[in-house]
């Protein structure tokens, strides 16, 4: 059997780079935006925060209201509206013009998401599911270390509008992609409302969505503040600070395929469990190293990179496991974990603020690892391996 990479998975990827990139990118020009639109920074920081809160609250909502539509229907038709959305964005003349469509852009990336990891579970050979999860997992990992900075490069040089026609650009790039290569997968069968909410009362979901949370809160909390992390321990200017973001993004993406090549081998609970374990320990040996007096740049480099092998290889054992709880509901499981992971994000953001008050920066990657051995403890025992769920188990039949 070949292992050949299919196109369509190739689109995936694009599409998720663009949906990842158009979260995070805006951070990197809000001066501009605020003083083009008259609007304080503060204000339009509000651009990022409604972003991520419609985007977590709306991928389970549409997972649900969209279940039963073929895969590739979502897809593409999610991703022109990101498309027509960004590019309104482009041409926003004020303020709420510019927040309704981050609105409408949060909705439509988040129906993308859902769909593109359900396509991808879906279109998988036998054995293959991690790795294809993986995949579109590294679409939004490079996001972080390629297409944020790509976009606030434009944005710096023409402008923060040029950000957007360029995420525009690759949102109908991606909308095109599909239509002409996605598999096509039916949606989920007919069955009641009820049925379709199943996850939302599922323990073995919960669970997972919860280890998902809290992996999200502690591992993103020392992402969000590598940068004073840095500063704290070794010193050192901008170019530092760049350099460790830098390692966090290639080592992310390693991370990324890792998880889904070991999903493979040992099945998603193994994965999962060696996963979340190796994310503590990291944190840990972080947390160390802030407190040590150490001041060696290569050796956080080391520690930075460790973290983020394990850090990001996170969602493909995930996704899998939560595939393997809801087979019946697959769609909807998997945008309750996405949803539990950008909550995490939010909330470890707040949390890392107040220990840097109160602490110091050093102390950041323990109040991660505190929340860490909390979902290690939650992630259930490994399992034997078993067969990865097929097509018709989780996101509905192919149609040929």
């Amino acid at each position: 059997m070949s292992h050949r990479t299919p196109p369509w998975l190739l689109v995936l990827f694009a599409a998720l780079l663009a949906t990842g990139t158009d979260e995070f990118v805006i951070a990197g020009v809000l001066p501009e935006v605020a003083e083009s639109l008259n609007v304080t920074v503060g204000v339009a920081g509000q651009l990022v925060t409604a972003f991520a809160v419609v985007y977590a609250l709306g991928a389970p909502t549409l997972a649900v209201v969209l279940d039963r539509m073929p895969r590739r229907l979502v897809l593409g038709g999610g991703l022109v509206v990101f498309t027509v959305a960004n590019a309104a964005a482009a041409l926003a003349p004020e303020y709420w013009t510019l927040l309704a469509s981050r609105i409408v852009a949060a909705l439509a990336a988040a129906s993308v998401t859902s769909a593109a990891f359900a396509t991808a579970a879906s279109g998988a050979p036998e054995g293959r599911q991690g790795s294809y999860l993986s995949v579109v997992t590294a679409g939004m990992t490079v996001a972080l270390f390629t297409g944020v900075p790509l976009g606030t490069l434009l944005g710096g040089l023409y402008g923060w509008r040029a950000t957007f026609w360029l995420i525009a650009a690759v949102g109908a790039l991606s909308a095109l992609g599909v239509f002409a290569t996605a598999p096509r997968i039916a949606g989920g069968p007919a069955a009641p409302l009820a049925d379709r909410l199943s996850p939302l009362r599922s323990l073995p979901v919960a669970r997972l969505v919860t280890v998902t949370f809290l992996c999200g809160t502690g591992g993103l909390m020392f992402y969000n503040y590598i940068g004073p992390f840095t500063s704290a321990t070794v010193g050192g200017g901008a170019d530092l600070r760049a350099g460790m973001l830098l390692i966090v993004g290639l080592l992310g993406l390693v991370g990324a395929l890792f998880g889904g090549r070991i999903s493979d081998a040992l099945g998603p609970h193994r994965t999962l469990k060696l996963v979340v374990g190796g994310h503590l320990v990291a944190l840990i040996l972080a947390g160390l190293f802030g407190v040590s007096g150490l001041t060696s740049a290569i050796v956080l480099g080391v520690l930075v990179a460790l973290w983020s092998t394990f850090a990001w290889s996170l969602n493909p054992p995930m996704q899998g496991s939560v595939l393997a709880a809801a087979p019946q509901a697959g769609m909807t499981a998997m945008a309750l974990n996405i949803s539990g992971l950008y909550l995490g994000t939010g909330v470890g953001g707040a949390i890392g603020g107040v220990v840097i008050g109160t602490l110091g920066a050093g102390y950041v990657p323990f109040a991660g690892a505190v929340l860490l051995l909390v979902a290690f403890s939650l992630t259930p025992r490994a399992r034997q391996r078993a067969a990865a769920p097929r097509a018709e188990e989780t996101s509905g039949t192919p149609v040929h």
